[in-house]
């Protein structure tokens, strides 16, 4: 497939997480930003928001429950 040159100008932060999760990915710059498009094209990252929204919408008390455990005081116990 044919490959074209885009150019955008954003923030140096973006860039450098742009950069630091290409790499963590093992990914070229280029590689990595046309995976996002391609994910955010295709409905992807919707469906992936939607389906933890609903986990977390279906077990919110499960971790309400294990927060307010791990807020308990030292020694004290259920009775």
């Amino acid at each position: 497939m044919a490959k074209t040159q885009l150019g955008a100008r954003v923030d140096e932060d973006v860039a450098e997480l742009a950069k630091k999760r290409a790499a963590d990915l093992g990914l070229s710059i280029g590689d990595y930003l046309a995976r996002l498009v391609q994910d955010d094209a295709s409905g992807l990252r919707a469906r992936a928001v939607g389906a933890a929204a609903r986990f977390l919408a279906d077990h919110q008390a499960v971790f309400d429950q294990a927060e307010e455990a791990q807020q308990a005081p030292q020694g004290a116990r259920a009775t």
